[in-house]
């Protein structure tokens, strides 16, 4: 069955285990009685529209979902989606633009929730050249063009170590959400062959980055450039879009590539 045809206790105590709590966990953390939350994953009792959002909230349970869970308890969905051109949306777009060109000439990109790209700064553009040009395609999987053989993968100088590091994120979203679109793309990704091998010498590969992130280093026609990482997230959206977007950023870890960075964005002259 699909998910919006199973009864809504059967979805509660799906995203209760996958959560890794008890009965007693959850209802202690909702403030109801163990026997009425089995009442309600049993379908002896059917949960109030109140009820199904505050068992969603203390679940941490995505806002598409907590749609779904609605939907099953018999209920409208609460939570819109709309377009990031949506006018509803609008001053979320400027915050997002405000972002990712105050973040110049550093690259910084806008994702959904399946790792496709949303928007970007001039700075990605600068560093992405010589990928497959299907790779480049919209909508363009981030993931898939940073690891696959003909994407960025050859151009990584530490690439077992990132791909480990962007694995085990992907796995990670896997199991909160429990999103079989990325179950199918961990899959893609995992079959690529891995190449490269662990970098040898000192343990922060001459960075002073020691133990602190992964940094991912690139190779460029300007050298190797290595970048630490960040994201940002909306806080507290209503908005299904906004709640699935986020904000990668990436930062220089060293000057040399901070210095690299500034050259690169400097306009060529004619």
């Amino acid at each position: 069955m699909t998910a919006m045809a199973q009864p809504v206790g059967n979805l509660l105590r799906e995203w209760r285990q996958r959560r890794r709590m008890s009965q007693l966990d959850l209802a202690s953390e909702a403030d109801i009685s163990t026997r009425h939350l089995s009442f309600l994953e049993t379908g002896r009792a059917q949960p109030s529209r109140e009820m199904v959002l505050h068992l969603a909230e203390q679940l941490e349970v995505p806002l598409r979902e907590r749609n779904v869970l609605l939907v099953a308890a018999g209920f409208a969905p609460v939570f819109a989606e709309r377009s990031l051109q949506d006018p509803a949306l609008q001053s979320a777009r400027k915050a997002v633009d405000l972002v990712l060109s105050g973040h110049e000439p550093y690259p910084a990109l806008a994702i959904d929730r399946h790792w496709n790209l949303i928007a970007a700064n001039g700075a990605v553009g600068r560093l992405i050249g010589g990928a497959d040009p299907a790779l480049l395609e919209p909508p363009v999987n981030v993931l898939r063009l940073s690891l696959h053989p003909r994407g960025l993968a050859p151009r990584i100088a530490n690439l077992l170590e990132w791909r480990a590091h962007l694995l085990a994120r992907l796995r990670q979203q896997i199991e909160v959400s429990g999103d079989p679109t990325l179950a199918r793309l961990l899959r893609e990704l995992s079959a690529y062959p891995p190449s490269g091998r662990p970098q040898a010498g000192k343990p922060d590969g001459g960075h002073g980055q020691v133990g602190v992130v992964v940094p991912l280093r690139l190779t460029t026609q300007q050298g190797t450039l290595c970048f630490i990482s960040t994201t940002t997230v909306f806080g507290t959206p209503l908005d299904i879009t906004l709640s699935e977007l986020a904000l990668e950023s990436l930062f220089p870890a060293d000057a040399g590539t901070a210095d690299a960075l500034r050259r690169l964005a400097e306009p060529t002259l004619p």
